[in-house]
């Protein structure tokens, strides 16, 4: 299993982190790397709703669902179906009071497919691609955060 850990500070609260992070159909607002997400659950938030994210490329795509929902503690989002090669794979946040600002942690562990080649693709590509992808994100959600 791989792990990637990002952090971002934000000049905002957490209580603002959190509502703009667990709204499942924000994300194609300030992630770059997005085309559209879309509310796939009957819930709109918490444990067990659940999104389908169109990436910018247009042919990738994910499914995921909440499986952790600690207001303005703790929040994770697990992979369920993807066109990537994971088998696996969850991004977990927890935010951290800095002053006025908000510093918001997340731990990215996923499982590739394809045994050995995929290990190797992750060496070579996976794991910095995912990892440039995150901080576009980290990126678009403080800048959105702090100017909405």
């Amino acid at each position: 299993m791989a792990i990637i850990h990002n952090e971002i500070t934000v000049n905002a609260s957490i209580d603002k982190v959190w509502k703009i992070l667990t709204d499942l159909e924000l994300l194609d607002k300030y992630d770059p790397t997005v085309k559209k997400s879309t509310l796939t659950s009957s819930e709109k938030s918490g444990i067990g709703a659940k999104r389908k994210v169109i990436m910018l490329d247009g042919k990738n795509w994910f499914d995921e669902k909440v499986i952790v929902f600690k207001p303005d503690e703790a929040l994770t989002y697990q992979l369920t179906d993807c066109s990537f090669p994971l088998k696996g794979l969850t991004h977990s946040y927890s935010f951290e009071k800095v002053g006025n600002q908000t510093k918001v942690k997340q731990v990215m562990e996923y499982t590739v497919k394809f045994g050995l080649l995929g290990k190797l693709l992750d060496r070579w590509m996976i794991r910095k691609q995912s990892d440039t992808g995150i901080k576009k994100f980290f990126a678009g959600l403080k800048s959105y955060v702090e100017t909405h």
